[in-house]
């Protein structure tokens, strides 16, 4: 099975930022910064990067097998 020429860059790219963004909001978690609204700012760039990194990982898994 083939994949399309950059996919592998998107990939890697957007587990980057999901590590990034979940150590941010770990670290500013403990801080007097931290607030529902910064919350739910994080989250709405950290759940759609999980949907992305659970269809990555699917579509490797297909690859394999």
């Amino acid at each position: 099975m083939m994949s399309a020429i950059g996919v592998s860059e998107v990939s890697v790219i957007s587990v980057v930022a999901l590590i990034a963004l979940l150590s941010a909001s770990e670290i500013l978690s403990a801080s007097k910064l931290w607030n529902r609204q910064l919350s739910a700012s994080l989250n709405m760039a950290i759940i759609p990067l999980c949907l992305a990194f659970l269809a990555i990982v699917v579509y490797r898994v297909a690859e394999i097998l």
